[in-house]
C-alpha cells in the first residue's frame, strides 16, 4: 500500500465526516430607530457586523433604519407576517399585541440592569417571553440593554404630585399608564418627533432614553426642567425580532452565532453608555437646563400608581403575570447581594 493511497483514503474520510459547505445567508433588518441616533442608531449595525465576523462571512444583515421599509411602529407587524425578516426595537413598543412587552420594555421602579440581565437569561426571563412572541411566528433576542433613564424634559416645575395633573406628556409603557393613572394626558410620540412637539407646545413634557440620546436630539435647547431619576425605566431591554419561519430556516450554529452577538453586543454598549452619561449631562446644564430630582412625595406617588397599574395588566394577561411574579420574586432573591455589598457614603 503506497503512500500516496494512504494520503488519498485519509483524505476521502476526513470529507465524509465534514459537516457540508456552509450556505450564505443575506438578511434585512429595519430598526425602528434612525442610524444616527447615538447608541441605539447603531446598535444593529454593530450587531450585525460580529455575526458576519463570527459566522467568518456566511451571514449578512443588511441594516435599515426607521421608515425604510414600513413606518417605526409598524416594524412589528411587518416581522411577523414576513413581510420584514427581521427587526430591532425597543420591546415596550409592542405592547398592544403583546402585554408582557410593556413589562420586559421597562419595569417602573423594577431592576438595575445587571439585575434585568441576569432573570432574562439566568432567571426564566427569556423563556417567559418567548411564549408570548411564538403566537405571533416572531423570535426574540434581547440584544440591548439601556441604562437607568432620565425621568424627563419639563417645561414646568413638578414639586407635587398634583403638578402631574392636566401634564399632556410623552411616555411610552407601563410609565405611561402611571402618569396616566395620576391625570396626565399621555400621547405616544415617534422618536423623530419629539423635538417638534415639545417645541411647539403640544406637549408640556417628554421622556425619550438617558442623557447621552437625549442630548442628541437637541431637548436642551427647547426645554427648561430635567427630571431624574428615571423611575419609569430604571433598566430596558431593546432587541433583534426575526420572523419564525426566517429563524428556523437557520442552521442551528448560525442560530448561535446570532444569540452570541447579541451578548456581545449587550456587554459592548453597557460600556459605551455608562462612559458617555457625565459629559452629556454638563452639555445639558450648559445649555441653562435645570437638571433636578423629583420630590420624594412625587417618586412614591408614582410608585403607588405604578403598582395598581401592574396588578391590573397582570389580571388580564396570563404571560404578563407570570412574568411579574418571576422577576419580582428574582429581584428578591438576589436583592440581598446587593444590600451586603452595600459601602457607605463618604461624608
Amino acid at each position: 500500500m503506497t503512500r500516496h493511497f494512504l494520503t488519498a483514503v485519509a483524505t476521502a474520510a476526513l470529507m465524509a465526516g465534514a459537516p457540508a459547505a456552509a450556505q450564505n445567508v443575506t438578511l434585512d433588518l429595519q430598526s425602528v430607530f434612525g442610524l444616527n441616533v447615538p447608541s441605539i442608531g447603531p446598535s444593529p449595525q454593530r450587531w450585525a457586523e460580529r455575526v458576519n465576523l463570527m459566522s467568518n462571512g456566511e451571514i449578512t444583515v443588511n441594516v435599515h433604519g426607521a421608515g425604510d421599509f414600513v413606518p417605526p411602529f409598524e416594524v412589528f407587524g411587518a416581522v411577523s407576517s414576513g413581510a420584514l425578516q427581521m427587526g430591532f426595537d425597543w420591546i415596550g413598543y409592542w405592547a398592544s399585541s403583546i402585554p408582557v412587552a410593556n413589562l420586559v420594555g421597562s419595569m417602573p421602579f423594577g431592576p438595575t440592569p445587571e439585575v434585568a440581565m441576569g432573570w432574562m437569561f439566568q432567571g426564566g426571563g427569556l423563556e417567559i417571553i418567548q411564549k408570548a412572541y411564538d403566537a405571533h411566528n416572531v423570535k426574540v433576542l434581547p440584544c440591548h440593554l439601556v441604562v437607568p433613564e432620565a425621568g424627563g424634559w419639563f417645561n414646568r416645575e413638578i414639586n407635587a404630585p398634583e403638578d402631574l395633573q392636566g401634564l399632556t406628556m410623552r411616555i411610552a409603557g407601563l410609565g405611561g399608564l402611571a402618569m396616566a393613572e395620576m391625570g396626565a394626558n399621555v400621547q405616544m410620540v415617534p422618536a423623530g418627533e419629539i423635538y417638534l412637539s415639545l417645541e411647539t407646545g403640544r406637549i408640556d413634557a417628554a421622556e425619550f432614553s438617558a442623557p447621552q440620546l437625549d442630548v442628541g436630539f437637541g431637548f436642551q435647547r427647547i426645554a427648561s426642567y430635567y427630571y431624574f431619576p428615571g423611575w419609569h425605566q430604571p433598566s430596558s431591554w431593546d432587541s433583534i425580532i426575526i420572523n419564525m419561519d426566517v429563524w428556523n430556516d437557520l442552521s442551528e450554529r448560525h442560530q448561535r452565532i446570532m444569540e452570541e452577538a447579541c451578548l456581545a453586543n449587550i456587554a459592548f454598549n453597557m460600556h459605551d453608555q455608562i462612559n458617555a452619561q457625565a459629559e452629556a449631562i454638563a452639555t445639558i446644564r450648559e445649555a441653562g437646563v435645570e437638571v433636578r430630582r423629583f420630590p420624594d412625595e412625587v417618586l412614591a406617588a408614582l410608585r403607588e400608581a405604578s403598582q395598581k397599574v401592574m396588578e391590573d395588566e397582570a389580571a388580564r394577561d396570563e404571560i404578563f403575570a407570570e412574568a411579574l411574579e418571576s422577576l419580582t420574586a428574582y429581584m428578591d432573591s438576589v436583592g440581598e447581594w446587593s444590600t451586603l455589598q452595600a459601602l457607605p457614603q463618604a461624608d
